[in-house]
């Protein structure tokens, strides 16, 4: 893998002596991802490099609170907190790991992928905020109403000041719809005495990291690797903890877990917990949803704690898991669309071997899930109330992208007047509800195997 850390302009934050640093910093982990690289290299030319990497990531960190004392700047305690905890927790804990499986490239890799992604995140956070250049206002006040409008505002811009992406909220509701290839990441953070507990969870289309995190590290893949998990694992703390600075409480709140989550774990959380914030945003070059509940209680079993002894393990299993997971997505996708719950669940019985189902409760419902993860077929109850099936599909048509979009009515009608209503709208055809399931579903294999052929 060809990977290289790309010093980028709005890196600089206009500090001489703290720019330089900076770039010193990237160029020390480019030649150490050379090393990685070269299967000739020996253990104790990386070795000295990590140590190289080390003295001058503390002396960065010594210069740069010199300069804010000099300036009086207003964050400098906590700046120096943050210093502090990589200085004394993260490095010391990734040195243990790589002196115990002897600098292994599993190890080397989680090591760099760790320093990048937390040199990205703190960089383009804390580091842009000593010059004043991050000028949204710091919110004290609790959710929702204004301060919900608030953390919209914060969230655009961190995705401005880091990616220099114009990126806009899709909705302020979001209920855990599917989009692309998604990445799950979930952080608790806790207070000191562990009384108190605040979730958050981070959900990236997949082809975001690559267009930001991966670009940054030089990445030429176009899917997800260790390197990149574990530098957007680090980049993504850096984000959620400059979001909960501008909604500081009295309490101090700090990074208890981790997790990776599946989408059906993720989609656990959604059915059993209530969101303070649930936000997604387009950022143009992905989908992007921050999801919080603070404070609240921990769901059991969904997971596993990420830690220093466990992180390589735990991203080679979830990227396993997820191929596989991904592999299995590959079958045709059906959205099923009914206000019952009980036909919902017969269908899913019926098609979930050979299909991937997912479901909408309503008209609304289902124009957001195929706006976020188009299906290859829709099948569409006629009666439902407020929007019933013809007027979702008057609002599909409507659409350049869903005006070829197959949909069946899945139906109790079969009245010439139902008929003669939808037919200007181009519907693929009509399955009613009293068939024989082994009739729909012959049905339903017909469709796509006439698409296939």
């Amino acid at each position: 893998m060809d990977t290289r850390f790309v010093w980028q302009e709005n890196f600089n934050i206009g500090v001489d002596i703290i720019d330089k640093e900076h770039q010193k910093l990237f160029k020390i982990i480019n030649k150490l991802f050379a090393f990685k690289d070269e299967e000739a290299s020996s253990q104790w030319a990386c070795q000295e490099g990590i140590k190289f990497f080390k003295g001058h990531a503390v002396k960065h960190f010594s210069d740069e609170e010199a300069y804010m004392a000099s300036i009086h700047y207003e964050g400098f305690e906590q700046h120096k907190h943050i210093h502090k905890g990589f200085r004394e927790n993260t490095l010391p804990a990734l040195e243990q790991e790589l002196e115990e499986t002897d600098y292994s490239t599993e190890a080397v890799e989680h090591f760099l992928g760790v320093c990048a992604g937390w040199l990205i995140g703190h960089t383009l956070t804390e580091d842009l905020a000593i010059t004043g250049k991050h000028n949204l206002r710091k919110w004290t006040n609790r959710l929702p109403g204004e301060d919900l409008e608030a953390m919209k505002k914060v969230i655009i811009q961190l995705i401005f000041d880091m990616f220099h992406l114009e990126s806009h909220l899709i909705s302020d509701a979001y209920r855990g719809e599917k989009f692309g290839n998604g990445v799950y990441y979930r952080l608790i953070y806790g207070t000191p005495k562990n009384e108190k507990k605040q979730e958050v969870i981070l959900v990236f289309e997949e082809k975001l990291l690559i267009n930001t995190v991966g670009k940054i590290l030089g990445i030429q893949s176009n899917k997800l690797d260790n390197l990149l998990v574990h530098a957007a694992r680090y980049t993504a703390r850096q984000f959620v903890e400059r979001v909960m600075e501008y909604f500081q409480t009295d309490e101090s709140y700090e990074l208890k877990s981790e997790n990776l989550l599946s989408y059906e774990q993720f989609q656990k959380i959604f059915e059993k917990e209530n969101l303070h914030v649930s936000l997604l945003f387009n950022t143009g070059a992905g989908y992007f949803s921050y999801c919080a509940i603070a404070p609240h209680l921990l769901q059991s079993n969904i997971g596993t704690p990420i830690a220093a002894d466990n992180a390589i393990e735990e991203v080679k299993k979830y990227l396993m898991n997820r191929e596989e997971q991904q592999q299995a997505d590959s079958k045709p996708k059906i959205l099923i669309v009914d206000d019952s719950a009980t036909i919902r669940q017969h269908m899913k019985a019926l098609l979930s071997e050979d299909y991937d189902i997912s479901f909408a409760e309503s008209g609304v419902a289902a124009i957001r899930m195929i706006t976020l993860n188009q299906p290859d077929l829709v099948l569409l109850d006629y009666e439902m109330p407020v929007c019933d099936g013809r007027q979702t599909l008057e609002m599909l048509r409507s659409e350049k992208a869903f005006a070829n979009l197959p949909v069946i009515f899945l139906t109790g009608r079969n009245d010439p007047e139902s008929v003669i209503k939808v037919r200007s709208l181009k519907p693929t055809g009509y399955l009613l509800k009293h068939l024989q399931p082994a009739e729909i579903k012959q049905n339903i294999d017909a469709f796509f195997k006439k698409q296939t052929s």
